[in-house]
């Protein structure tokens, strides 16, 4: 049971660790655009994220994918940028008017960009094991409870900021997806000069 805890807190910390917030500016961004009145988008978003990243999570450790991790590092803020840019062009449009089939294409295939940086953290800190399929496990299922504490947070938020302080929804999402690509710009660059 101490096993379950030791991997269930690295899968959950890794997310929620400020220190590697590109996982937690993603999901903001991710659903930004969303409220409680949305909550099946936003099922659907995060369990598109949750399936790619999981998928690609499980190919890389058990060596299938392999791809270098300068150029994971590299793609993470660009995948939380485009999530940020469509959530800022899309602010104020009618439903109707947006193509979900592309943020949910789009969702999935940042999920296995994610997947691969998950992939990178786990593998330093199992290996020599020779089993990893429930070390595996117990990582994706901390990671999938972080992901539920931010989307709620985010979620709680956005109602406080909306319904509370009269913040339209459409400033809301300008305002927070701006900042977070103010954040994520010069990682990007970083990234970009050490390719």
């Amino acid at each position: 049971m101490s096993q379950f805890w030791l991997y269930f807190q690295l899968g959950l910390f890794h997310v929620l660790d400020w220190q590697a917030y590109d996982h937690l500016l993603f999901l903001v961004a991710l659903v930004a655009s969303y409220g409680f009145n949305t909550w099946k988008k936003v099922l659907w978003l995060v369990s598109l994220f949750t399936i790619g990243h999981t998928v690609s999570l499980f190919l890389s450790v058990y060596g299938i994918v392999k791809v270098e991790t300068v150029y994971v590092e590299f793609l993470i803020p660009l995948t939380i940028i485009f999530t940020a840019l469509f959530d800022i062009f899309t602010a104020g449009k009618k439903a109707q008017k947006t193509n979900y089939n592309l943020l949910y294409f789009s969702t999935i295939f940042f999920g296995v960009i994610h997947g691969l940086a998950f992939s990178s953290d786990f593998k330093m800190i199992t290996s020599g094991f020779e089993s990893k399929i429930w070390p595996l496990l117990e990582f994706t299922l901390g990671i999938e409870s972080a992901q539920v504490i931010v989307v709620l947070g985010v979620m709680i938020l956005a109602f406080i900021f909306q319904n509370i302080f009269n913040v339209s929804k459409r400033d809301w999402i300008l305002v927070t997806c701006s900042l977070i690509i103010g954040i994520v710009l010069p990682i990007l660059v970083e990234n970009y000069q050490a390719l």
